[in-house]
């Protein structure tokens, strides 16, 4: 952890107990528990979806459940959030912390491939969060625009990838160009006005014209 992320930790309200005790577990059992979305991102997640009082929110891209509960905090009474894991070993974890967490009855978990999934919800998003397969970035954004409402957000995570975007000709794996992809896809395209986030591994954050 560098200085200025030890700063913004220091000054970001303290991280909820269930949430600290999943990213322990995290770390003693999964690999790559950093992609965990952490305590200040999922501080900001939390604000934003405050800020929002969603009705509707679509997670891609489940891993422990700490953004959808993050997310989840927002929702206005009889709200749902919707998130998507792949990886069904997984499935334990997430259902463990979404009890622990008391939003049981917000939190609607599916297993699966997402583009499958999203045809399947009947649901007009508020909020989207975007975090599953880099490749599959660009699908994802075309399967879910259509169903978010004029005015809604979505927000997609790892757009820096580890800086690797910063040097394409370098680093020409399928996960950074396909996160390149989508970066340039968005950007022209009319029904969106972007900004990038430089939080943790980058944020875009769209809201829909």
């Amino acid at each position: 952890m560098n200085t200025i992320e030890k700063f913004m930790q220091t000054y970001t309200a303290a991280e909820d107990a269930v949430l600290a005790e999943m990213t322990r577990e995290a770390h003693v059992k999964l690999l790559m528990p950093r992609m965990l979305s952490g305590h200040v991102q999922g501080k900001f997640l939390e604000q934003i979806s405050r800020m929002l009082r969603p009705t509707c929110i679509l997670e891609i891209g489940t891993f422990t459940g700490y953004s959808a509960i993050c997310l989840a905090k927002g929702l206005q009474p009889g709200g749902i959030l919707h998130t998507i894991e792949i990886n069904d070993e997984r499935e334990l974890m997430i259902q463990k912390y979404i009890e622990k967490s008391g939003n049981a009855d917000k939190l609607k978990l599916h297993i699966g491939d997402a583009l499958d999934i999203v045809k399947q919800l009947d649901c007009q998003f508020d909020l989207v969060f975007i975090d599953g397969d880099k490749r599959q970035y660009s699908r994802y954004f075309e399967a879910v625009i259509e169903k978010v409402r004029t005015g809604g957000y979505l927000l997609a995570d790892n757009i820096f990838w580890d800086n690797k975007v910063l040097a394409p000709h370098t680093h020409t794996d399928s996960y950074t160009h396909g996160i390149l992809d989508f970066m340039e896809l968005t950007r022209n395209d009319t029904r969106v006005e972007s900004v990038v986030l430089p939080m943790r591994d980058g944020l875009l954050l769209m809201r829909k014209i």
